[in-house]
C-alpha cells in the first residue's frame, strides 16, 4: 500500500541549497529534479487549453448535472498514477471537443484539497475514474486502458443510443436468450415516457439490453397504452416477463424496477468485471459450470434465491466459465472433467463444496456459507472434521475440533483476490480487501 510521503518530499525546493557544501554540478542538478517536480505535481491542476475541467465543492454538482455524460478523475498531485494518466485525459477531453461530440464533462478533484467530495464518493484509490450517466455520478468506474484512444472510444460509446429499435415484433421473439432484456412498446419517441426509458437505458446499459418497437410497429402490443416489459436471460420472449405497472414518464420508478431485474441475486463474473466484483470486499460463492450447461445455473440460481436471499450484503453469488477460469480449478485439485462444481473464494482461501450433487438438498448450500461465518471451514481445513460427539480435541489457539488424521492441512490461497485494483495500477489509500 502506497502512503502520502512527506511534504519535505513533495516540494523539494524548500531545501534546495539548504546544504552550502554542494558544489555547482550538485546544486544545478538538484535544481533540475526539483523543477520536474514542481510541473509534475502542477501537471495535475493545469486544465489550461485543455478539454478537462477542475471540479471543486462550488461547482461540481452544477457542472455534473447539466453532463449527459463523461468521466471525473478522483486524483491527487503527489500520485504517480494520476500524474501519468493526466496528459492523457486532457488530450481526450480536447479531442472530444474537437468532434463535438455531445454533452460529455472532463472533470479532475484534487482530493487533497476537495476532501469532502473525496469522502462523498468513498474515494479508496488513486487515480479513480467514475463515469457520469445522465447528470449523476455512477456508481460504475472506468477500468479500462488509460489511453487517449481508449478514452475517446469509450465516451463515444457511452454517447451513443442506449436503446436498440425494433421495427417487427419477430425481432423481439428473436432476442438472444443469454441476454436479460427490457422491451418497450411505445407510441412516439418525442413522448415523455419515451424519453424515461430512454435515461433507464442509459443508466442500466452495462447490465440489460433494452430495445423498443415505435408508433405502428409497437400497435398490437400496446392496446391499452405503452408497455415496459423485462425478460429474464436463458428464457424466450413471453414466457417469464415480468411488467412494469408503475409511472411511464417517470425515468427513477423505471430505473428503480429495472434494477432489481438487471442485477440479479447471482451474477457472471468475467475479466472484465472482475476488478470491481472484487473491490467489493464481499466472499464469492462460485459456480463454475460448462459454458453450455444451462440447466445448472438455472438449479444454481434457484437455490440461491430460496436459500441466500438475505445474504445479498455479506457474499457475493456468482458463475464463471469454468474453460475461462480453468486456474483457479488448478488451485483447487480440479480440472475442466470435474465441472460442475461450487467453491467460496474468502479472498484469504478457497474452499470447495464437497459434494455439487447435494446442492439440491434444502439447506446444503446456505451452510455452507454459515460455515464460513463462523470459522467452520477454516478451522477444519487446519484440523480435520469439528466433533459430532463427545469427543472433542483442544488446539493451542483455544479452539476445539476432532482431527482424525492428526495432520493439519492449509485449504488453496485466494486466486481471486489477485485480480483486485493493483498497487501497479493504483495508489491504494487503504488495503482493498
Amino acid at each position: 500500500m502506497i502512503r502520502r510521503p512527506p511534504r519535505s518530499t513533495l516540494f523539494p525546493y524548500t531545501t534546495l541549497f539548504r546544504s552550502r557544501k554542494m558544489n555547482f554540478t550538485e546544486r544545478l542538478k538538484q535544481s533540475e529534479n526539483s523543477i520536474r517536480v514542481l510541473l509534475v505535481s502542477c501537471l495535475f491542476f493545469n486544465s489550461i487549453s485543455a478539454g478537462s475541467v477542475q471540479l471543486t465543492s462550488d461547482n461540481f454538482d452544477k457542472l455534473v448535472g447539466e453532463s449527459e455524460t463523461g468521466l471525473v478523475l478522483f486524483g491527487a498531485n503527489w500520485c504517480p498514477y494520476s500524474v501519468m494518466l493526466t496528459p492523457d485525459f486532457d488530450r481526450a477531453a480536447s479531442d472530444l471537443r474537437i468532434r463535438n461530440e455531445g454533452r460529455y464533462l472532463f472533470g479532475k478533484v484534487d482530493c487533497d484539497d476537495q476532501t469532502a467530495l473525496s469522502s462523498r464518493f468513498h474515494i479508496s484509490k488513486y487515480p479513480t475514474l467514475k463515469l457520469i450517466t445522465n447528470g449523476q455520478v455512477a456508481k460504475k468506474e472506468y477500468r479500462g486502458q488509460r489511453s487517449v484512444d481508449a478514452l475517446v472510444e469509450f465516451i463515444q460509446e457511452q454517447l451513443k443510443d442506449p436503446v436498440k429499435e425494433f421495427t417487427l415484433f419477430a425481432e423481439v421473439e428473436k432476442i438472444d436468450d443469454k441476454t436479460r432484456a427490457v422491451v418497450g412498446f411505445f407510441e412516439s419517441k418525442e413522448s415523455l415516457q419515451y424519453n424515461a426509458f430512454r435515461k433507464s437505458a442509459k443508466n442500466l446499459r452495462d447490465y440489460c439490453v433494452f430495445y423498443a418497437l415505435i408508433g405502428e410497429a409497437a400497435q398490437n402490443q400496446r392496446a391499452n397504452g405503452d408497455v415496459i416489459a423485462f425478460r429474464p436471460s436463458r428464457t424466450k420472449y413471453g414466457d417469464s416477463n415480468v411488467h412494469f405497472n408503475g409511472t411511464f414518464h417517470d425515468s427513477m420508478e423505471i430505473t428503480n424496477w429495472a434494477t432489481e431485474l438487471c442485477m440479479p441475486l447471482v451474477r457472471e463474473i468475467t475479466f472484465e468485471n472482475a476488478e470491481e466484483l472484487t473491490e467489493e470486499g464481499l466472499p464469492f460463492l462460485i459456480l463454475f459450470h460448462h459454458p453450455d450447461d444451462d440447466e445448472i445455473v438455472k438449479k444454481y440460481s434457484q437455490i440461491v434465491k430460496e436459500e441466500l436471499g438475505n445474504d445479498k450484503g455479506n457474499i457475493n453469488c456468482l458463475t464463471a466459465d469454468g474453460i475461462q477460469f480453468s486456474h483457479p480449478l488448478h488451485h483447487l485439485g480440479k480440472t475442466q472433467k470435474d465441472l460442475p462444481l461450487i467453491a467460496i473464494d474468502s479472498f484469504r482461501h478457497m474452499y470447495l463444496f464437497p459434494d455439487i450433487k447435494h446442492m439440491t438438498e434444502p439447506g446444503k448450500v446456505k451452510q455452507f456459507v454459515d460455515d464460513l461465518y463462523s470459522g467452520k471451514l477454516h478451522r477444519e481445513f487446519h484440523y480435520g472434521p469439528d466433533p459430532v460427539d463427545n469427543e472433542v480435541a483442544h488446539h493451542p489457539d483455544g479452539s476445539s475440533s476432532q482431527d482424525p488424521s492428526g495432520q493439519p492441512t492449509t485449504p488453496p490461497e485466494s486466486t481471486f483476490k489477485k485480480l483486485a485494483p493493483s498497487s501497479s495500477r493504483y495508489t491504494l489509500l487503504r488495503d482493498e480487501l
